[in-house]
C-alpha cells in the first residue's frame, strides 16, 4: 500500500470518529478541505461512497461503517506496534491529547508540563482547556480530567494531584462597607457572584462544617463562567467571589483580598484522570499519568 493510500484511510478513520471534517482536520493537523479531498480520492479509487454529506452533518454509509469496523482495530495495532519501539528509545515518542477543565488547568497541568517534556523531549502533549462537558472518545482525546471518581461506563479513573477547594473572598474595600460573614447564612445580606457553567446553568456555593451542610445559591446581578473574571470582580470590590483557593493565595497574602468562612470551606472531591478502558496505554501516556499522580 502506498503512503498516499494509507493517509487517505487515516483521514477517513478520523472523519468516521468525529463525524466532522473540521475536527478530523484538527486531529490530523491539516485543513478540513484537505481531509475532504483525501476522502474524495479514496471514494473515487475504490468506487464506493463512504460518507453521506450535508451542509450540517456527516454520517457513514453502510460501506463506510463496514470499513471503519476494520480500520479501527487495524490502526490500533499500528499504534501499538510503533509504541513498542519505545523500548529502543531513551524516552517515549508520540502524541498525547487531554481535556482539562479550564478553571483548574493551571493547578493541575501547569506544574507538570515543564518536567514532563524535559524528561520526554520526543513527547507531544496537546492540552485542551474548557469547562464545557466533553465526550473524550468522540472528540479524539486520549484522556480527560474531572472531579470525583464517577465516570462513564467503560472508563478507568486514576486519582491525580492536587486536591483543590473553593473559598469565599472579597476585597478590603468591600468589607469597609459590609460586615464579614460568620456563617454561610450571612451571605444572603451580601452581593455574591453567581457561578455559571458554560451551558448557562448556575451552581451553588456549597459549605460544610462538622455534620452541617449548607448550599447557598447567589441571586446577585453579576453572573460569570470564568474564575479569572470572578477574581477580577472581587478585586474591584464589587462583590464576593467563590473561587479556587490556589488562584487567590497570592492576592490574600498581599492583602488585596480577604478570605472568609474558611472553617466552612471543605476540600473538594479529588481530581481524576479518566480514559477508555480499552485504550492502549502508550509509553508517553503512562509517563503523563505518572507525572500527574505525583510522588506517593
Amino acid at each position: 500500500m502506498r503512503a498516499s493510500e494509507l493517509s487517505e484511510l487515516a483521514a477517513f478513520a478520523a472523519v468516521a470518529r468525529h463525524k466532522s471534517f473540521r475536527m478530523a482536520g484538527e486531529e490530523r493537523g491539516v485543513t478540513a478541505s484537505a481531509i475532504s479531498h483525501a476522502i474524495l480520492n479514496l471514494e473515487n479509487r475504490i468506487g464506493v461512497r463512504l460518507l453521506n454529506r450535508t451542509t450540517r452533518s456527516v454520517s457513514l454509509t453502510e460501506a463506510g461503517d463496514l470499513l471503519q469496523s476494520y480500520l479501527d482495530p487495524a490502526f490500533g495495532e499500528i499504534t501499538s506496534a510503533l509504541d513498542a519501539l519505545n523500548r529502543f528509545r531513551d524516552t517515549p515518542f508520540g502524541r498525547v491529547r487531554i481535556n482539562v477543565p479550564n478553571s483548574v488547568a493551571p493547578f493541575v497541568i501547569g506544574h507538570v508540563i515543564g518536567p514532563l517534556l524535559a524528561k520526554n523531549p520526543n513527547l507531544q502533549l496537546e492540552v485542551s482547556a474548557t469547562d464545557r462537558l466533553v465526550d473524550i472518545v468522540k472528540e479524539g482525546f486520549d484522556a480527560g480530567i474531572r472531579f470525583g471518581e464517577r465516570v462513564s461506563e467503560g472508563m478507568i479513573a486514576v486519582r491525580i494531584k492536587p486536591q483543590l477547594r473553593l473559598v469565599v473572598v472579597g476585597s478590603p474595600a468591600y468589607f469597609e462597607r459590609r460586615s464579614v460573614p460568620i456563617t454561610p447564612h450571612d451571605l444572603k445580606r451580601h452581593f455574591c457572584i453567581q457561578n455559571m457553567f458554560p451551558s448557562g446553568a448556575r451552581y451553588a456555593w456549597d459549605f460544610k462544617k462538622g455534620g452541617q451542610s449548607v448550599s447557598f445559591q447567589p441571586t446577585g446581578p453579576l453572573s460569570l463562567d470564568d474564575h479569572e473574571l470572578m477574581v477580577e470582580a472581587a478585586l474591584s470590590g464589587v462583590a464576593l467571589a467563590y473561587v479556587w483557593e490556589n488562584r487567590v493565595q497570592k492576592h490574600i497574602a498581599d492583602g488585596e483580598l480577604v478570605q472568609v468562612l474558611d472553617d466552612w470551606c471543605q476540600p473538594e472531591e479529588p481530581l481524576y484522570l479518566y480514559y477508555p478502558s480499552r485504550r492502549h496505554l502508550s509509553a508517553g501516556f503512562r509517563a503523563l499519568i505518572d507525572a500527574m499522580k505525583g510522588p506517593v
